[in-house]
């Protein structure tokens, strides 16, 4: 059986091979809608299969949007890539997705394979690009969205959320509830880089206390993101002489895994530790006891990325402030602060 061209799909609907790819593409130019509704039929009659291989040849791109994580197993980029997958589909679009592992090298290894496959736009979720994968960016000149972080080595447009508002939150609820100081779970870094989250989440944190009087002085502690690893530290923390009487975590895995901890160790939260943490993860409502969290409209964020990298009108210029999205944070109560009844 023959192949089904865009010339049969032309002469069947009684118009332009031009239109009929206009269709297909939906532009670059507007068709009326009787004409679409007939390149539609002889389309769906005809069973034709758009040569996608074809046209990304000839046009230099592809529908293709590549997505750059630091670790997919982590419950938050993994609800960030499905988000950025959803919003893509809906823009007739397609994700890819891979791994740096927190690792400069697999960054510039993504970079590189990614922009080589002609990616409609690439979305970097970055803990800190360093100055290879900017340079990477540059001699491609790719169109680059950064979402949830924006590191300091790149100046293209980010999609973020207010972190330090968000801890700002956390860390003064549960100053609220008569703790004497919170202690905080950082990161795994001494001097974390510009624009990681988990730095501003550790600013917030700072700036709350400071705000009510408290000394920060040996109550910021280092933690690698993961559950597991938190779990571990926060073994340490929980049964030593100076054990906090709360928590605020950088991340809801870092939460999970102070829970899990708490637990092993007879600790009861809220009675006698109270524990927030960062990004409203869906599984912070399924703790025991659920999670008192900060909510990020990942939704919300995932859409205007996914907008931003595909519509060169939309991207902003001008000033690095300029050039930054910013959606809000919000507090979400539950029951491991000390409050009595879960949000819904």
């Amino acid at each position: 059986m023959a192949k089904v061209t865009r010339d049969d799909v032309a002469r069947l609907a009684g118009t332009s091979t031009a239109v009929v790819s206009y269709v297909i593409n939906n532009g670059p130019r507007p068709v009326a809608p009787a004409t679409r509704e007939r390149v539609l039929a002889a389309i769906k009659e005809l069973g034709y299969r758009p040569d996608r291989v074809a046209q990304a040849m000839a046009s230099r791109r592809t529908d293709l949007i590549g997505m750059i994580v630091p670790d997919a197993r982590q419950p938050f980029f993994a609800e960030m890539a499905h988000a950025v997958e959803q919003a893509a589909a809906e823009r007739g679009k397609m994700v890819l997705v891979g791994n740096s592992d927190y690792r400069d090298e697999r960054e510039v290894h993504y970079l590189r394979a990614f922009l080589g496959m002609r990616v409609s736009g690439l979305i970097l979720v970055s803990q800190g690009p360093s100055e290879r994968a900017a340079a990477e960016i540059e001699a491609w000149d790719a169109r680059v969205v950064l979402l949830h972080e924006r590191p300091e080595a790149i100046d293209d447009v980010a999609v973020v959320t207010d972190d330090v508002g968000g801890a700002q939150l956390a860390t003064r609820h549960l100053l609220e509830h008569g703790h004497p100081y919170v202690a905080c779970l950082g990161g795994t870094e001494e001097t974390p880089a510009v624009g990681d989250p988990v730095a501003d989440h550790v600013e917030g944190w700072r700036r709350a206390m400071q705000e009510s009087g408290r000394s920060t002085e040996g109550r910021l502690f280092q933690a690698p993101y993961n559950r597991y690893d938190a779990y571990q530290v926060a073994l340490g923390l929980l049964s030593g002489p100076d054990r906090p009487p709360a928590i605020f975590c950088a991340t809801d895995d870092q939460a999970i895994g102070v829970l899990r901890a708490a637990r092993e160790l007879r600790i009861d939260v809220p009675g006698d530790l109270a524990v927030a943490g960062f990004d409203d993860v869906k599984e912070a409502g399924l703790t025991d006891p659920p999670l008192t969290t900060v909510f990020s409209d990942r939704p919300a964020m995932a859409r205007a990325a996914v907008d931003l990298v595909l519509d060169d009108s939309l991207r902003v210029v001008g000033s690095r402030r300029e050039r930054l999205k910013q959606f809000p944070s919000a507090l979400v109560i539950r029951r491991s602060c000390g409050c009595g009844e879960p949000t819904p």
